[in-house]
């Protein structure tokens, strides 16, 4: 009994932590049931976490490395420049002062702490009732969530769009199964 039992624990306790360790975005999640401001910022905030997903999805080394030019930055810096920009949408959904954080992370973490700040802000904007008190706020300086749009989320989906060129330029084109446009992937 114990030589059949013990197998079953161990693949359950592998399943039960893949999933905990699962990353937002593989797919977009299910649309709104209605039309809101929070809902339509949400929506945008999924678009950009599901396109960053996929341009950073199975980065080499030598990926992270590549720059078109020599006056451009890496994919590596720009990644770290989507992070900061998440950063700043994460801390307008709530409500809090930019506060830049300087950290050595990992690739793997930047990716994985871009996605949750992603995911975090779209579902605080996806409740919100009233998107007009969400500010981006750098020291006394607040800006209106109009900013966001136009500022980070703009900027980090036109990024994610440069991830996806580099990888290609580089040899590491995107999965070929995913749908922009549906947010899903085709099995």
């Amino acid at each position: 009994m114990r030589l059949i039992f013990t197998p079953i624990l161990l693949l359950f306790a592998a399943i039960t932590t893949n999933s905990q360790n699962k990353l937002p975005y593989y797919e977009i999640p299910q649309e709104a049931e209605e039309f809101t401001a929070g809902t339509v910022v949400s929506r945008m905030i999924d678009g950009l976490g599901f396109r960053y997903y996929w341009a950073t999805d199975g980065l080499t080394e030598e990926d992270l490395e590549y720059k078109p030019s020599t006056e451009a930055k890496t994919a590596g810096e720009t990644i770290d420049h989507v992070l900061s920009l998440s950063i700043v949408i994460k801390n307008a959904a709530l409500k809090v002062p930019h506060k830049e954080v300087k950290s050595e992370m990992t690739f793997a973490e930047k990716r994985k702490a871009t996605l949750e700040n992603l995911k975090l802000a779209s579902d605080i904007f996806r409740k919100s009732t009233d998107v007009s008190q969400h500010k981006i706020i750098f020291g006394e300086k607040e800006h209106p969530l109009w900013n966001a749009i136009n500022g980070p989320i703009a900027d980090a989906t036109w990024h994610a769009g440069q991830l996806a060129s580099f990888r290609r330029a580089s040899g590491n084109p995107i999965n070929s199964k995913i749908n922009h446009f549906t947010g899903t992937v085709r099995q």
